[in-house]
């Protein structure tokens, strides 16, 4: 497919999305998990399978990580299978497994899909395969500078992660994750991509002394920071809800235009994002624990259960008992 022909796999998209992760030996699990986890919790909040991911490694072994841990693989690399988006997962020992089948494999792989990349050190075999030629790229700011020389007609940058064409590149293990939210964002809206940098309350850098926080707002550029501050005041009332114009006033807007903040930003009002927030924190709750539903719905500032009950069912497609019993 000729590369101006290619559509782009970072866009508003809700058919299923099949990516393939090529893992060496000698890759950070960090790294493997920053690519795959954020899929599989989007998959899992999303509540069906829009990330159809699969794991495999150039001989069909598990490769082993740079602690010891093996990654279990579905199977071999095969160039010719189809497939969306092609990521190379790598670290150290990356010049032994440079052959001349395997980067033959590589070009021939990214020919068939949408987009192809390298995360941390696969960067490096993705561009000894020439694909990063004529492209910005980067790589683990330790190597930055024996990657500029190595491959002279690549654009090289010192950014967390780089998106040029159908070309992208990571930098390591969390800027592989920014690339996954922003993926994620793209395809599904900011709205899923805060829900899953919440799973694994990955936020902007904070003491260890604060506190945890429900929605964890990562590192996805453009957000006003007023967003945070009313998603901070939500969080904080869960169990007895505040007006939406009590928020505005303590975010020092007006009702409007926090309206208009949610609108740009989330592209939902600030109430429904706020009983989405409410009725997240019930789902976990009633998927994590063996709490009383009523309980449930009073922890999360519903008025009854039946109310609880009516407003789990239209979010989730089921009432909160069946989710429990399935």
């Amino acid at each position: 497919m000729p590369q101006t022909a290619r559509a782009t796999v970072f866009r508003t998209e809700h058919a299923p999305l099949r990516v393939t992760f090529l893992v060496f030996s000698g890759a950070s699990i960090m790294c493997v998990a920053s690519a795959v986890d954020p899929l599989r919790a989007a998959n899992r909040i999303a509540g069906e399978r829009l990330f159809d991911f699969r794991l495999v490694s150039v001989t069909g072994e598990a490769p082993v990580t740079t602690c010891g841990l093996p990654v279990a693989v579905s199977g071999r690399f095969d160039p010719t299978e189809k497939t969306d988006m092609l990521a190379v997962v790598a670290g150290f020992g990356t010049q032994n497994y440079a052959t001349a089948a395997l980067l033959s494999g590589l070009r021939r792989a990214a020919r068939g899909c949408r987009a192809y990349g390298g995360i941390e050190a696969g960067t490096w075999l993705v561009g000894r395969a020439g694909l990063l030629d004529g492209r910005a790229a980067t790589t683990h700011w330790e190597d930055m500078e024996d990657f500029a020389a190595a491959f002279p007609d690549a654009d090289v940058r010192p950014d967390r992660y780089v998106i040029d064409g159908p070309a992208f590149t990571t930098g390591g293990a969390a800027p592989t994750f920014d690339l996954m939210l922003h993926l994620i964002r793209s395809r599904l809206g900011m709205a899923v991509a805060l829900d899953v940098a919440s799973v694994f309350i990955y936020d902007q850098a904070r003491a260890a002394t604060d506190a945890q926080p429900l929605v964890s707002l990562g590192r996805l550029d453009g957000y006003d920071p007023r967003l945070a501050q009313a998603i901070r005041l939500m969080e904080a009332h869960v169990e007895a809800p505040v007006t939406v114009e009590a928020i505005a006033r303590r975010a020092g807007v007006t009702p409007r235009t926090l309206e208009t903040i949610f609108s740009r930003s989330i592209g939902e009002t600030p109430g429904a994002y706020y009983l989405r927030l409410r009725l997240t924190a019930a789902r976990k709750l009633v998927t994590d624990t063996r709490l009383p539903l009523a309980e449930i719905a009073g922890r999360t500032g519903f008025s009854s259960g039946s109310a609880f009950s009516r407003a789990f069912s239209r979010a989730f497609g089921q009432a909160p008992v069946r989710l429990r019993q399935s």
